[in-house]
């Protein structure tokens, strides 16, 4: 028996002294009205109400136990009105600057459908690690090396001019030549996403053996500020394929290196870790830039 539920039929019998009045104010058919009140009869062990063939009248014990009944039917209806506020308050995620807008609400939309009211912040790598910290937002997507991360986002480089048939790009091929030593050299750019020591130390390592010149690896102070250089000559930008199609660059993978960006979730209470991890991996995947759309 669902006491709540038989209690609502009870305080609204008692309300309009008919079953079949109480009932359609209730809004359910007179049969259950009448199946209700009787299961909760059945469960005191007492009679609620005095039948008669035109009215139904409250029995002493009815009229003992209506107080209680209505207090519970109003807690039932405050608890109801709580979750769906509940439901609507804003559960702020801190994610990486560089999700495109159309994923990103992709994943908005598939939260409002696991009852989850996503308010998503941009910030870059060091930022959304304090923004969890502090207690500013309830989760964050943050930077971590892409085999200890749920997902795994794989790095290449990609340019202004179509490479042809080009399978990959080789960091050794920006090294000068003799004759030109004289012009300015080619770059990598690194966006603000990718200073970070797995992705950002590993790349400046390749930078060392291969012979470039330490201003030939370059964060840039923004994914903007990086794009520009790169249009506007023959640098190179290391980022995901999927973000290189968005800027209208050819992207490849680095010959010498296998490079990602892996992410995972932290925060500050883990049923809010879970709260994230129960969205669907491809839709926080492709928010990411996952090909594959998940680790």
């Amino acid at each position: 028996m669902d006491v709540v539920e038989a209690c609502k039929a009870f305080v609204a019998v008692s309300g309009h002294g008919s079953f079949t009045v109480g009932a359609a104010a209730a809004r359910i058919p007179q049969s259950v009205a009448s199946r209700r009140v009787a299961a909760l009869e059945k469960h005191f062990g007492a009679r609620l109400f005095a039948r008669t063939s035109r009215s139904v009248t409250l029995t002493p014990f009815g009229r003992e136990m209506l107080p209680s009944a209505r207090r519970l039917v109003d807690l039932a209806e405050a608890m109801e009105h709580d979750a769906e506020r509940a439901k609507l308050r804003p559960f702020r995620l801190a994610v990486p600057e560089v999700c495109a807008p159309r994923p990103l609400a992709r994943l908005v939309a598939d939260a409002r459908r696991h009852d989850l009211n996503l308010d998503p912040r941009p910030a870059g790598p060091a930022e959304r690690v304090e923004l969890a910290r502090t207690l500013d937002v309830r989760a964050a997507l943050v930077a971590v090396p892409p085999d200890e991360g749920a997902w795994r986002v794989p790095l290449g480089l990609a340019g202004h001019a179509d490479p042809g048939a080009t399978s990959a790009v080789y960091v050794e091929t920006l090294r000068a030549g003799r004759a030109e030593r004289t012009t300015r050299r080619r770059r990598i750019w690194l966006q603000p996403e990718d200073d970070v020591p797995h992705v950002r130390d590993r790349l400046t390592r390749l930078r060392d053996a291969v012979g470039l010149q330490p201003a030939q690896v370059v964060v840039a102070a923004s994914l903007v500020a990086a794009t520009a250089d790169v249009l506007g000559s023959t640098d190179l930008l290391l980022c995901p394929p999927g973000q290189a199609d968005d800027l209208g660059l050819h992207w490849r993978p680095i010959g010498e290196l296998d490079l990602a960006r892996g992410y995972d979730v932290t925060a500050g209470l883990r049923e809010d870790v879970q709260r994230i991890r129960d969205l669907p991996p491809a839709a926080i995947g492709q928010c990411l830039g996952s090909p594959v759309g998940g680790a």
